[in-house]
């Protein structure tokens, strides 16, 4: 059995979304100044890091994260590589791949993969992302979560329209994946955010479980 982590570090270098707050950890007391134990405090917003993102994210009225149901986040999964060179998933792109019937999990791994051990805490605009074309694909064959290891699952130049697709079509959204290291295949994911109340995302931590 083989295990990859497949959710980025969280620490003061992590990049996040242009002009959300980054990710800060202080210590509030420290056994090496004279106190009995370590303490540290936390403070990131939700689309920090790996991350879900949950209807209430574009819809007034959609489910928040909590509402969720875990039988999403956890089962089956199917991992598929694009090649670098494309910066835009296209319906054809995934229509092209050997999509397997049954599992209603995807994980997409593109250049995007290749950033986060050179990022340096810096936010790229250049990722790559699926179109609403793609989006709409994954609605029609039914998947209930798709993941990418880019900064959203939609590029910069068309943020929501992917989104809303995606939501509005009961697909979980789970972003900001390290997918560097996994071959392409079949896997168990298990993929656990907080349990925030009320939300429009939480950070999660996902792995993926090669059984053979």
């Amino acid at each position: 059995m083989k295990i990859y982590d497949i959710s980025i570090p969280l620490c003061a270098q992590t990049p996040v979304w242009e002009g959300d707050k980054e990710v800060t950890i202080r210590w509030v007391s420290r056994i090496s100044e004279g106190a009995e134990y370590n303490l540290s405090e936390l403070a990131m917003g939700t689309h920090a890091g790996t991350h879900l993102d949950a209807p209430f994210h574009v819809f007034t009225d959609g489910a928040s994260i909590d509402q969720i149901p875990l039988e999403k986040l956890i089962g089956k999964t199917q991992v598929i590589h694009v090649p670098d060179e494309v910066r835009k998933i296209s319906r054809e792109t995934i229509a092209q791949k050997d999509l397997v019937y049954g599992i209603s999990r995807l994980l997409i791994r593109t250049a995007n993969s290749k950033y986060w051990k050179a990022a340096g805490g810096v936010f790229r605009r250049d990722y790559v992302g699926l179109d609403s074309g793609a989006a709409g694909y994954l609605v029609e064959k039914g998947y209930q979560l798709v993941g990418i290891d880019g900064f959203s699952i939609s590029p910069p130049e068309e943020l929501m329209p992917p989104h809303r697709i995606l939501l509005d079509g009961g697909v979980v959204i789970l972003e900001t994946l390290d997918l560097s290291g996994v071959p392409q295949g079949i896997y168990d994911l298990y993929c656990l955010p907080l349990k925030l109340i009320g939300t429009d995302g939480a950070p999660a931590r996902a792995i993926l479980i090669d059984a053979n």
